[in-house]
């Protein structure tokens, strides 16, 4: 991939997380900022370094993609801002301690999936590609246990994803670290390259 290809990436990422901004403050119904996101193409093997460490306890929602674009999309957040974002949803504050309930689960998988939702609507607007996402699943685990899941799955077709790291904070309150990871196929990449006119 040469830098220019890696600059339109860059660009869907801003967008795709810009969307996701605006979705997150509808369903909160507040005012939600957004810092510039960081976007990178990294191998599998350093991904779990981007969120802490093999060992952060982190939640996943992972979604399969289909139609134009094949692989995956996950959704991953650290453990405090996990708590933070379900609290914004939920208007109660969750102690550090305290497990997630049912009913926080449920809500951190919505979350998850109108976030994602949101960021795959702007990829095929921008791409006219047909992106079907599957029904999320939700995994709080080791950041290395989750991401095992798309390395064993894609590692056969190619070993890089494009990791998006967002920021966003509600009325200057507490900060949420969120990271868009996208897996396409090595074939859907091209796809979405030709798309683009690249």
């Amino acid at each position: 991939m040469d830098s220019t290809q890696f600059d339109i990436l860059k660009e869907l990422g801003n967008i795709g997380a810009g969307n996701a901004t605006t979705a997150l403050s509808q369903m909160i119904n507040a005012k939600v900022d957004m810092n510039i996101p960081k976007v990178e193409l990294l191998e599998f093997k350093e991904l779990s370094d981007m969120v802490g460490g093999a060992e952060t306890i982190v939640a996943g929602i992972l979604l399969m993609l289909e139609g134009d674009v094949d692989g995956m999309m996950m959704f991953m957040l650290d453990r405090t801002s996990a708590r933070n974002l379900v609290s914004l949803l939920m208007g109660t504050e969750i102690p550090d301690s305290k497990k997630f309930s049912e009913l926080e689960i449920s809500a951190l998988k919505e979350i998850g999936n109108i976030i994602s939702g949101a960021y795959l609507s702007s990829l095929s607007a921008l791409t006219n590609l047909t992106i079907i996402s599957s029904v999320p699943y939700l995994s709080i685990d080791m950041a290395g246990a989750i991401l095992s899941v798309p390395a064993i799955e894609f590692g056969k077709v190619g070993d890089k994803a494009l990791l998006i790291e967002s920021q966003f904070a509600e009325n200057e309150g507490n900060m949420i670290n969120g990271y868009f990871i996208m897996i396409p196929t090595v074939k859907s990449y091209s796809k979405i390259m030709t798309s683009l006119g690249m």
